[in-house]
């Protein structure tokens, strides 16, 4: 009569043929499930964390990552903010120059000067930030920009005050909130430092251009309610310009 063999056989037998007890194949079987599950999840979940408090619209709008800097996080928002403030000064510091030269009236005249003023310091300002900071900003101003430009060549007397107040109160009234979510929620130094001084500035142009007397309040209503821009938009909308001289026409 042949004993059933022994513990210590049965795994030496085991051994030798490579066979695993069916309870650790099972263990080994659940471990790569789970591990298959958590980086799916973690792949899934990544995207969602990096976006989770954003906007819609700034998720459309901002494709880029936030960078690191011995100055601070640089978020999308940030980098955003300083290619507007390059952006603006582009376009509207010919546009103060030119004031300087066609305004038929003193308060026209002395806006230009604050834009002239503002933002030549803005832009040195902006420039050298980006330097340290490590971000290419634009060189030329927009198509866009070089038509209102365009448009403010093209206006002649009355008109042209109106035209270059309008569109410029307008392209202020826009960046305005930009500049207050930014030093609200930048975790950067320079950035923070730049949009104080954004503030004081888009704040005293706001105030100069109203004062010409030539801001077209009912125009930028009517175009606030047609289109809302996107978040952190530095621009004036394109029928501002149009709106004024309509309302030029007119009178």
């Amino acid at each position: 009569m042949r004993h059933p063999p022994s513990g210590a056989a049965r795994r030496r037998a085991r051994r030798a043929t490579g066979s695993t007890p069916l309870r650790r194949r099972h263990l080994t079987g659940t471990t790569l499930i789970l591990a298959g599950l958590a980086a799916t999840l973690a792949a899934l979940v990544f995207p969602v964390w990096t976006y989770a408090d954003r906007s819609a619209d700034e998720a459309e709008t901002l494709s880029t990552s936030t960078l690191s800097t011995q100055y601070g996080p640089l978020s999308p928002l940030d980098q955003d903010f300083l290619t507007k403030v390059r952006l603006a000064g582009l376009w509207e510091l010919p546009a103060g120059r030119q004031a300087e030269r066609k305004g038929t009236t003193p308060a026209v005249r002395t806006a230009g000067e604050h834009l002239v003023e503002g933002h030549t310091l803005l832009d040195a300002r902006v420039r050298n930030v980006a330097r340290h900071l490590g971000l290419v900003l634009p060189e030329e101003p927009t198509a866009q920009q070089r038509r209102w430009l365009d448009t403010l060549d093209s206006s002649q007397g009355e008109a042209y005050d109106r035209d270059f107040a309008t569109l410029l109160r307008q392209a202020h009234g826009t960046v305005f909130p930009l500049v207050a979510q930014v030093r609200a929620s930048t975790r950067n130094v320079l950035v923070r430092e730049l949009a104080e001084d954004a503030n004081t500035t888009v704040l005293d142009h706001i105030k100069v251009l109203e004062a010409t007397g030539y801001v077209d309040f009912d125009a930028m209503a009517r175009d606030a309610g047609a289109a809302s821009p996107p978040p952190g938009s530095v621009v004036p909308l394109p029928s501002a310009a149009a709106s004024a001289t309509s309302a030029t026409s007119a009178s």
